[in-house]
């Protein structure tokens, strides 16, 4: 009976870290997403700053190209990009918090890794 209960607990231990291991790697990707998607919009600021603001110029809006001038579209990406900044600051967050979690997790429970 106590090697059930102790085996019971094991799998839970292992059920725990499994989840921990999973939300993290969860964040890790949301956070790699949105670093390529802030880089992109870096890169399209950068190409369309030097021209004049009454060039025409495409933007992607919910899957439809609409076509726009330089300086409607520069606006709304600056705006974008602040946006996904704060996204990403807010994912590192909490990242690192369940990182700690998953620390301190192991700590209590007396689990060491490699």
């Amino acid at each position: 009976m106590a090697s059930q209960a102790a085996q019971k607990k094991q799998q839970d231990l292992q059920l725990q870290y499994t989840t921990y291991k999973n939300t993290l790697q969860t964040l890790a990707q949301k956070i790699g997403d949105v670093e390529q998607e802030a880089e992109e919009h870096k890169l399209v600021l950068e190409t369309l700053d030097p021209l004049p603001g009454d060039r025409k110029c495409f933007r992607m809006i919910n899957g439809v190209l609409v076509e726009r001038t330089v300086k409607d579209v520069v606006p709304a990406l600056k705006t974008n990009a602040e946006g996904l900044k704060k996204v990403l600051d807010d994912l590192v967050k909490q990242y690192k918090t369940k990182q700690d979690e998953l620390e301190q997790w192991k700590v209590r429970q007396h689990i060491h890794t490699p």
